[in-house]
């Protein structure tokens, strides 16, 4: 990880360790995203609900690249993207974590 982007998201686990009490990993501040996004508080989701809460995450942070573009909520409340550009195939393991992590700093404008 650059060196850049390595003190940057320091600053994204010293915020959530501080609000929250313990380090969390990338797919848990994705679902909080996905909370805030979703304009819901925590509840008992269950496991389908999460999978889709941590989606609506990784649509949010990636929006700001062009990678998503929100399209509107249902009736439910929750937010719907369309895909608008493919993550390309070479964005693979330490790269693709690297893309979502800049995008989570981004999304918390650090």
């Amino acid at each position: 990880m650059e060196t850049e982007l390595a003190k940057k998201w320091l600053e994204v686990e010293k915020m959530v360790f501080r609000r929250f009490g313990e380090k969390l990993d990338e797919q848990t501040i994705l679902f909080i995203i996905g909370l805030q996004e979703l304009g819901k508080e925590e509840a008992d989701y269950k496991k389908e609900e999460k999978v889709d809460i941590i989606h609506i995450g990784v649509c949010s942070v990636l929006s700001k690249y062009g990678y998503y573009q929100l399209i509107g909520k249902d009736d439910d409340g929750w937010p719907h993207f369309k895909s608008i550009k493919k993550l390309p195939n070479e964005i693979q393991g330490e790269l693709q974590e690297n893309l979502i992590k800049q995008a989570i700093v981004d999304y918390f404008n650090l």
